[in-house]
C-alpha cells in the first residue's frame, strides 16, 4: 500500500514541476518576444535620454515618428499598425538607441464587429468610430520608406 502511495505522489510531483517548467519557458519566451519600445497608434510617447541626441532615425516613418523635443528628450508618435525601428545617434554617430519599436491599438477602448470573413475595429474614445486601418493595410505593413532627422549644432 505504501507503494502505491509514494508512487502516485511521485507522479503528482512530476507532474506539477513539469507544469512550472513550462510555465517558465513561456513567461522567458514572453520576455523575448516584449522587446519592443510599445506606442499607440494616434498617440505619443516621451522618451527621456541620459545623453544629448544628434540624430534621429526611423526605419519605417509610415507606421511611426519622431520628433526630437529638445537634445535628451524625443517624442515617438505612433501613425499606422505595425512594427519600425529607431535609432538615436549622438554627435561622435555612436548609437545611443538601437530598438524595435511596435505600433498598436489601445485595447482597452476598442470594439470589433466580425461580418463573416470581414473585420471592422471600433475605436471607442468617448464616441465609437471606425478605425481606417483596421485591416492592417498592406501600404502601411510594405512600405520601407526612411526618415533621418538631424539636430543644428
Amino acid at each position: 500500500m505504501s507503494v502505491i502511495k509514494s508512487s502516485f505522489c511521485a507522479k503528482i510531483f512530476f507532474a506539477g514541476a513539469l507544469a512550472l517548467v513550462s510555465n517558465l519557458g513561456t513567461a522567458v519566451a514572453a520576455d523575448k518576444g516584449d522587446d519592443y519600445i510599445r506606442v499607440f497608434m494616434n498617440h505619443a510617447r516621451v522618451l527621456k535620454l541620459d545623453r544629448a541626441v544628434a540624430k534621429v532615425i526611423i526605419g519605417n516613418s509610415d507606421v511611426a515618428d519622431a520628433t526630437v523635443a529638445d537634445a535628451k528628450t524625443i517624442v515617438l508618435t505612433g501613425r499606422a499598425f505595425g512594427t519600425t525601428n529607431l535609432v538615436l545617434l549622438d554627435s561622435s554617430g555612436n548609437a545611443i538607441v538601437d530598438e524595435r519599436v511596435l505600433v498598436s491599438i489601445d485595447e482597452g477602448n476598442t470594439v470589433r464587429v466580425f461580418r463573416q470573413t470581414e473585420r471592422s475595429v471600433y475605436s471607442c474614445t468617448p464616441n465609437c468610430e471606425k478605425n481606417t486601418d483596421s485591416q492592417g493595410s498592406s501600404a502601411s505593413a510594405t512600405a520601407t520608406s526612411a526618415s533621418t532627422t538631424s539636430m543644428a549644432q
